[in-house]
């Protein structure tokens, strides 16, 4: 059987075994709550279906774990065959209690017939179980071993595969290595006359470039001779020129510092005119706005040395701004 067929035949005992507990347990209950009500103390009657669901309770566990147990192919001792003898036995006693207080034996023959189905669905359900798991077990291992004999037989004829290609690789690799060495020992007999021919030819050359090295480096010697001659006499020049360029420039800055004298003085003078009676020439105006500009007067001040309007000075200040770098704080 496959383990398709297996599960099936597992699930239909379940699902009888549990039908048959459940039949089982509700039959117990109708027919045991009457007898315990009638020996139970007045006022406590409603305690009477506590006791067959105790048993059954213990019924239920026992079918439970038993199916858990053989399942996994276990074994609990034998308490667990205490328990489900003990609570059978009691199932069958409560049952046919009644019956037998009336002695009436076809009612104890009916009652006792879920009881000892009970009893009998529970070993045989308990049986067939662990005759499936044995069965699962052996059917496993049987498994395993084929499983186990195939990846041996598997490796066996890889390694044999393994071994010829290894072999194959080790004998062309050992043709290779021969072959090899015989082209290596050609290529040194050729590679020692080739290297006496280039011997030769080297001490021929090594002669050749001694005769060339010699002339060359002579050459080199006049041409050093020169080129030194030659720099030291750009190096008079580049000094020559440099001293010129040195008293160009210090003449250049001479004159400059005497225009910049000049200029001052020439400002100097347009400030200390002071205040204008008349109004001045425009290009006379204009070089003392420029002054003022310069020294940072305001444009009142410098409208009062030209005698000309203060809008008229501004707009010269403000041509000016834009010629002539600003100094901080000169006033608008």
């Amino acid at each position: 059987m496959n383990s398709v067929q297996i599960r099936s035949a597992e699930k239909a005992l379940s699902v009888g075994t549990w039908l048959i507990v459940g039949g089982a347990m509700l039959f117990s209950i109708l027919t045991v709550t009457p007898l315990m009500e009638r020996h139970t103390p007045k006022g406590w009657e409603w305690t009477a279906p506590i006791l067959p669901l105790v048993v059954d309770a213990a019924v239920v566990i026992v079918v439970r774990l038993d199916a858990v147990l053989a399942r996994l192919g276990g074994h609990g001792g034998k308490w667990p065959v205490v328990l489900r003898w003990m609570t059978g036995c009691m199932t069958l006693a409560l049952n046919v209690a009644d019956s037998a207080l009336k002695k009436e034996l076809v009612g104890v023959a009916v009652h006792a017939v879920a009881p000892l189905l009970l009893i009998v669905t529970a070993e045989t359900g308990l049986a067939y179980r662990t005759a499936i798991t044995a069965a699962l077990t052996a059917q496993e291992a049987q498994q395993k071993a084929e499983q186990a004999e195939r990846e041996q037989v598997a490796t066996q004829r890889r390694e044999a595969a393994e071994r010829r290609e290894r072999e194959e690789r080790e004998h062309a690799a050992q043709l290779v290595r021969e072959q090899r060495e015989h082209e290596a020992l050609l290529a040194r007999e050729q590679t020692a006359r080739e290297e006496a021919g280039r011997r030769e030819e080297r001490e021929r050359a090594e002669a050749r470039e001694r005769a060339e090295r010699e002339t060359r480096e002579r050459r080199e010697h006049e041409r050093e001779q020169q080129q030194a001659e030659r720099e030291r006499l750009e190096r008079e020049a580049t000094q020559r020129r440099a001293a010129e360029r040195r008293e160009r420039e210090e003449r250049e800055h001479r004159e400059q510092a005497e225009q910049q004298e000049r200029a001052e003085r020439e400002r100097a003078a347009l400030l200390a005119a002071g205040p204008a009676t008349d109004k001045q020439p425009e290009g006379q105006a204009r070089e003392t706005v420029k002054a003022a500009f310069v020294a940072g007067l305001p444009v009142r001040a410098a409208a009062e040395l030209t005698g000309w309007s203060t809008g008229w000075v501004s707009t010269r200040y403000q041509e000016l701004r834009d010629t002539i770098p600003t100094r901080e704080g000169v006033p608008a």
